[in-house]
């Protein structure tokens, strides 16, 4: 045995686990970063390595094979070519999975990469599926992964009235748990009862240095969804994910998405500059840059954008002093300064949401946007705001770690 196991091989290699879910028919939630340690997908893995007998598969955003770009873009159900199953969009017609579909199955067992933040929609499906299950007294087993993004916790907790596809309930942006440690705490918080079981990961530790949870000379890098290529992305998105809210370009259409912004009409350098003297210490735990861009398809499409660049793949990132919300945040309020008219916030139908600004819909409450364009508040303020909920959501997820 490895002494670095994620969920998938720790079931894999422990045959007493896998005899306690024979005898069942499952139903497995995957996409394309389902996968084992030397990269076989987990539906093939538990098909052709154990007894364990999987009747059907659902894929979450963007398709169980990662083929759809973007959100709203949905999936449609198909047969498996190889294993001959029905596999289920749960970003479809439907995003909770149906009465008719779980007639293929007796339990689910989800194996997803998540990327530690609340916007992120796989922790969404994987609570509809525990829901769905619990209501039915279905087994769930999820099968553990690391938070790419360690265990830092920053950003505001979704306010009640709020929730949508990319926002639950009342889950920090930078919730610095497993996927594993939040089905324990959605369990909990709902009161769901569902009857669940975590495979946990063996040797995870993500205090230790270069990976901090991530095992960076060990495993691969899969792209759990098309715009999160990399480990650096996965560190940097629950700050740049904001930027789906704005007129700014989040780099899609480069190739470093989400690790940018920019956009034609401003000018990097002296937003740089501007952040640096609104509030250096948002800057720390990181590089940040000048960067210039020029998109090949989506916001500013062929246009040259001024930038700035975040760099988190070096020896000088430290997660616990690295603040990426804080950091768009802070871009946003220099925009805003260094060019009081600019129309930043970007007014369209987001996560099937139209009744309120994009925006507000990522960050789970007004509080971000509105600091914003205040005039008069200043960094102290929304540090203010953002400490107490921190504090907050370490309370809640206490009894919810397992690591």
């Amino acid at each position: 045995m490895s002494a670095f196991q994620f969920g998938i091989d720790h079931l894999l290699t422990d045959h007493n686990l896998q005899k306690g879910l024979e005898g069942q028919r499952w139903g497995l939630l995957a996409h394309p970063a389902s996968v084992t340690s030397d990269l076989t997908h987990t539906l093939d893995a538990l098909k052709t390595r154990s007894k364990l007998n999987i009747t059907c598969a659902f894929g979450p955003q963007h398709g169980m094979r990662g083929e759809k770009q973007y959100n709203m873009v949905e999936s449609d159900d198909y047969v498996d070519p190889i294993h001959k199953i029905p596999v289920f969009s749960l970003y479809g017609k439907i995003r909770r999975p149906s009465q008719e579909q779980l007639n293929h199955c007796d339990g689910a067992i989800i194996d997803l990469q998540d990327v530690g933040c609340r916007i992120y929609t796989y922790i969404t499906s994987m609570f509809y599926v525990m829901q769905e299950c619990a209501s039915r007294r279905m087994p769930v087993v999820v099968l553990d992964r690391p938070n790419p993004a360690g265990r830092a916790m920053e950003g505001s907790i979704l306010r009640k009235g709020n929730e949508s596809f990319v926002g639950l309930g009342p889950i920090l942006m930078r919730h610095g748990h497993t996927l594993g440690e939040m089905a324990k705490w959605m369990n909990q918080h709902f009161n769901l009862g569902a009857q669940l079981q975590v495979v946990p990961m063996n040797g995870y530790d993500p205090t230790v240095k270069p990976g901090y949870g991530w095992p960076v000379e060990g495993r691969a890098w899969v792209n759990p969804s098309p715009n999160m290529p990399n480990l650096a992305c996965a560190r940097v998105y629950a700050g740049t994910v904001m930027l789906e809210g704005t007129h700014l370009s989040e780099g899609r259409g480069t190739t470093r998405p989400l690790e940018v912004l920019g956009a034609p009409d401003i000018d990097g350098l002296k937003i740089l500059k501007e952040m640096e003297r609104l509030e250096k210490r948002w800057l720390e735990g990181a590089y940040v840059r000048e960067h210039y861009f020029q998109p090949t398809f989506y916001k500013h499409q062929d246009k040259l954008c001024s930038g700035i660049q975040i760099h988190v793949d070096h020896d000088h990132y430290d997660p616990m002093r690295f603040k990426p919300y804080r950091m768009v945040a802070l871009a946003f309020k220099s925009i805003r300064t260094l060019y009081p008219e600019y129309q930043l916030w970007r007014d369209f139908p987001y996560e099937y949401v139209f009744d309120r600004l994009a925006i507000d819909v990522i960050t789970g409450c007004d509080t971000l946007r509105k600091w914003v364009d205040d005039k008069a508040a200043k960094p102290a303020d929304l540090e203010v705001f953002l400490h107490k909920d921190e504090l907050e959501w370490k309370k809640q997820v206490q009894n919810a770690k397992i690591y």
